[in-house]
């Protein structure tokens, strides 16, 4: 369930943004998103992009897109 507190993080992404989050968990590229979703490759950037802010995962923070995908499968990355 997206309301409870292990999943507190994803409650914030927008449906869309939990597609993209879960084609990523799938291990796909990027054009791979944008390919299944119908969508430009831009629009897969600008919600990745949205999806990092949203779960707190900055620029900086290495191994950015694994993370998003551990929070997605719910295991904890510390």
């Amino acid at each position: 369930m997206l309301g409870s507190g292990r999943d507190q993080p994803l409650a914030r992404l927008t449906p869309r943004e939990r597609d993209v989050l879960e084609l990523m968990a799938e291990g796909r590229t990027n054009a791979g998103i944008a390919a299944r979703l119908y969508f430009a490759d831009r629009t897969v950037e600008s919600h990745i992009s949205s999806i990092m802010t949203k779960l707190g995962l900055h620029e900086s923070t290495e191994n950015r897109r694994v993370l998003a995908v551990l929070t997605w499968l719910g295991v904890r990355a510390a």
